[in-house]
């Protein structure tokens, strides 16, 4: 039975319904534009959070100007504090988006999923759907994070399982598992998330999990990057015991209301030791990460947290007045 929660919680959830409401049937024009002002505003607010994207986005713009891929306007990024600055205003507008679609996702119909989002693997696809049964997405904090959900869920038979991270609100979290469920997805806590997920998978059913950030802190390192950064061993470990297809899945936005992505398959290796095969697994899946951030990195929104350690900077009791004076103390997940 879901706890009530208290009374500002529920009072909290049912604000939360009511936006919700009023934002699946207001014009997305407006709205758009509206949560693009909030992202400037939260911007402009939010010193800290904005230094923590601002270090993690150099790191990314300066390999891709290393390596020579992504868009131009990235790559200068690497050395011109303005275009930095632009691109991270950019990404602020971006994660404001995702609150907006979280908030319209009861109107996302599989209607919708065909006339918004060009599908860029057509051949990929077609593969990992020829025939019914167990498969995993591996999606990112990139661009419109319930897309590729929704595609799995609009393609399928099974209704997909996917875990989420409980938040301390019950009213709200059962908003969400409600919300999300009216669309076609079994939402499940982190803590139930491994067992929920290899009984999907054991029925025979899709599975779906974001893996390009270390919540839980049990992660492995691997080079994102390239630099050492922990990504979540849950992926893996799927792919280790359990002989289904994997592919990394990527939607960003393309326009005001429409999207552009696919996905890529993930091969686990077929010999070394169980570590030796997990760490190259991790090691295949961060490439296909690379490969989707550098179409439009201003659009990874995982940049506003921890990624990389050696970029954090310690938190200590003597240093801890120092850190808020200059905005540079690591932000925990929210």
């Amino acid at each position: 039975m879901t706890p009530r929660g208290t009374l500002v919680q529920r009072l909290r959830a049912s604000l939360v319904a009511g936006v919700s409401w009023a934002a699946c049937r207001l014009p997305e024009g407006p709205l758009i534009r509206l949560a693009e002002l909030g992202g400037e505003l939260w911007y402009r607010l939010d010193r800290a959070r904005a230094e923590q994207g601002r270090r993690n986005l150099r790191r990314v713009f300066e390999w891709l100007a290393a390596e020579g891929v992504g868009h131009g306007r990235a790559r200068a990024a690497a050395t011109d504090p303005v275009a930095l600055e632009r691109l991270l205003r950019a990404a602020f507008r971006h994660q404001a988006r995702y609150y907006l679609e979280v908030a319209t996702t009861p109107s996302m119909t599989p209607a919708y999923i065909r006339d918004r989002l060009t599908v860029e693997t057509p051949d990929v696809v077609a593969e990992a759907f020829v025939s019914p049964g167990p498969l995993v997405f591996i999606g990112l904090h990139l661009g419109a994070i319930e897309l590729p959900a929704l595609f799995l869920a609009a393609r399928v038979e099974q209704v997909p399982t996917a875990p989420m991270e409980t938040i301390d609100d019950p009213p709200l979290q059962e908003w969400f598992r409600r919300t999300r469920g009216s669309v076609g997805l079994r939402i499940v806590g982190l803590r139930e998330a491994r067992r929920e997920l290899v009984a999907a998978l054991g029925r025979g059913e899709p599975v779906g999990l974001v893996a390009d950030r270390d919540i839980t802190g049990g992660g492995i390192p691997t080079t994102l990057f390239g630099h050492p950064a922990p990504l979540p061993v849950g992926p893996a470990l799927l792919a280790l015991e359990h002989d289904v297809p994997m592919y990394v899945a990527a939607v960003r936005r393309t326009g005001r209301g429409t999207y552009g992505g696919g996905i890529e398959r993930i091969r686990f290796p077929a010999t070394g030791t169980r570590r030796e095969r997990v760490t190259e697994f991790l090691a295949r899946e961060a490439r296909a990460f690379e490969r989707a951030i550098a179409v439009a990195p201003e659009q990874w929104w995982a940049v506003f947290f921890p990624i990389w350690p050696d970029l954090e900077v310690p938190v200590t009791r003597r240093s801890r007045p120092a850190a808020r004076a200059t905005d540079e103390r690591p932000m925990s997940d929210r």
